[in-house]
């Protein structure tokens, strides 16, 4: 099924980085735009390319403190200063391009909750890690967490379900929803940065049960995620019941990426978002917004976004597949046993602690 898509790009993003030795690299970017054009993706008649305003300082507030809103434009004005322990250095300019990042995941919630299409992809934004009164890691302003205030306060919406599959934890998001009845599930390596996202970390007050996290090991491979995967989303999402279904859709924990660790393929992205797109079509009308994140080998990343795109616009389906082909992977590692182990003792517990919260059955 061919649906409206939006792709969202300025070349304001391109300001976003940390300097030319830094891992995160805008030239991704560019890479997916070019590879979407070498397979006519842009062109298709579903697909529309928008550009996003700037996002206001009012839309900031919605989540992030004045305090530190005017810290982070004061250092980008001098372009000097760390915001972390130093993975985040403050380049020029990086405020203003931050704010176009932030307008473009605002815009692809104002197009999806309107109507005027049934999927939109920001591939600036999924800059999960930021909380209210602090950036880190890559992340400045936490685009997820605004976009989801947009959508509370302009379009009355209750329930939005947050999926993150980037390999390190969504802790910025997780902070910032964590005592609200608003469904956020995590999918990461557990022993790297920011080393936290723990099962026994479910929410709290009006939000427990509402908090999922799904730590991996290292070389958790295509199989064991698919099962993690399969078991948890589509349950929850069933019985959640989300109005829009947001997915930080980082891809950092493809198997040839250099800072995360984890075995997924280009298969694995192809899945996961065949599930996501057909649940979205199921439980929400097809309101699905989509965000980049992480992702450090810019050639696996264009191919896991293009692909991605392909399967939510409805141009990548079986009897097209041979289309695609060439960027999928050839080769992948097989997990340990152990990984595997973990995985099932991970889905396990989840079962234990969050499914009795909605009614679900602990098998």
């Amino acid at each position: 099924m061919r649906c409206k898509t939006a792709f969202i790009y300025s070349d304001e993003y391109n300001k976003y980085h940390f300097g030319k030795d830094h891992p995160f690299q805008p030239i991704r970017l560019k890479m997916t735009i070019d590879l979407m054009n070498e397979i006519n993706l842009l062109n298709e008649d579903n697909v529309r390319c928008y550009a996003p305003r700037m996002a206001s300082e009012e839309d900031l507030l919605a989540v992030h403190s004045e305090e530190y809103i005017d810290m982070i434009r004061r250092l980008s004005k001098v372009g000097k200063g760390l915001i972390d322990t130093g993975d985040t250095p403050i380049v020029k300019g990086v405020y203003e391009a931050s704010r176009f990042i932030v307008g473009g995941s605002i815009l692809g919630a104002d197009l999806v909750m309107s109507g005027e299409v049934n999927h939109a992809f920001n591939p600036g934004g999924g800059l999960h890690h930021a909380s209210k009164e602090e950036g880190k890691g890559f992340c400045i302003f936490n685009d997820i967490a605004i976009a989801t205030r947009h959508l509370q306060r302009n379009y009355g919406v209750k329930k939005v379900a947050i999926i993150d599959i980037d390999g390190h934890h969504g802790d910025g998001a997780q902070e910032i929803f964590y005592e609200e009845p608003l469904l956020t599930v995590s999918f990461h390596r557990i022993d790297i940065y920011p080393l936290s996202g723990y099962i026994s970390e479910i929410g709290r007050g009006e939000g427990k049960g509402y908090t999922v996290n799904v730590p991996l090991l290292k070389g958790t491979d295509h199989d064991s995620y698919m099962y993690a995967f399969k078991e948890v989303i589509p349950p929850l999402i069933r019985k959640y019941k989300p109005e829009i279904l947001l997915c930080q859709f980082g891809v950092d924990g493809h198997f040839q990426d250099p800072l995360v660790g984890l075995s997924l393929t280009t298969r694995s992205y192809v899945e996961i978002t065949k599930i996501l797109h057909d649940l979205s079509h199921e439980v929400c009308e097809g309101r699905l917004l989509l965000f980049g994140g992480g992702g450090y080998n810019p050639e696996n990343v264009a191919k896991c976004w293009t692909l991605m795109f392909a399967v939510v616009s409805g141009l990548l389906t079986d009897n097209n597949f041979s289309k695609f082909e060439r960027i999928q992977d050839k080769n992948a590692p097989r997990g340990s046993s152990n990984s595997v182990q973990h995985v099932k003792n991970v889905v396990m517990r989840i079962k234990q602690n969050i499914f009795p919260f909605y009614g679900l059955n602990k098998r």
